[in-house]
């Protein structure tokens, strides 16, 4: 279970007050909303990146508020995947492993099932400025994936795609609400993303409140 209880967060002028928020474990949640509502702003200060001002966030009963990023479990996409611009695709999709020093022999092993699950097995060896957005999408999400978090964030990952890369990279986040492998919270503007992804839908109107 993971559960947002009275968070307050302040970015300059921009806050947010009194989110409260509960996704059962293995749901795929969206959440809707426009441009500026803070959607992002909420995605960020769950993942760590931004400090909450006050309330807690709790995954499986462990409060994780006052916790640095890398210490919280939590996989996160942001809108333009981040990659690592100077590493492979098979380095990026070790890296988090490595940081957690995983056996090499148990990082190949999983590079390897990740690859496979997201349709980038004939990527491993290229570089990340070489792949299209599809494909550097493709490699965010299994990168963010790679460490098995409990809570996968996903900030507009389809926004910056063709329709053609948006068509293709839909069935894969739909092969991840069948694996139940973790909880995902996905933040969208678009209501056709919601219907074809979502258990769950929220409205940002609903509980974000500036």
């Amino acid at each position: 279970m993971i559960e947002i209880q009275d968070l307050h967060l302040r970015r300059g002028n921009f806050a947010l007050r009194n989110v409260s928020l509960t996704l059962p474990n293995g749901i795929y949640a969206v959440l809707m909303g426009p441009s500026g509502c803070g959607k992002s702003s909420l995605l960020e200060c769950i993942a760590g990146l931004v400090p909450a001002t006050s309330g807690r966030i709790s995954i499986g009963g462990r409060d994780i508020t006052r916790l640095p990023a890398a210490g919280r479990g939590i996989g996160y996409v942001p809108q333009d995947g981040a990659l690592f611009r100077g590493l492979t695709v098979r380095e990026n999709l070790a890296f988090a492993l490595e940081i957690r020093r995983w056996p090499q022999e148990r990082i190949d092993a999983r590079v390897n099932e990740v690859a496979a699950a997201m349709g980038a097995e004939k990527l491993l060896d290229r570089g990340v400025s070489a792949l299209s957005g599809g494909e550097r999408q493709r490699v965010a999400l299994g990168r963010a994936l790679a460490f098995h978090p409990a809570l996968l964030l996903l900030d507009e990952p389809l926004a910056s795609l063709d329709e053609s890369s948006r068509e293709e990279l839909i069935p894969v986040l739909e092969s991840l609400r069948q694996s139940r492998e973790c909880t995902i919270l996905h933040v969208t503007h678009s209501p056709g993303e919601a219907a074809r992804l979502a258990d769950l839908r929220f409205d940002s109107q609903d509980f974000l409140h500036r």
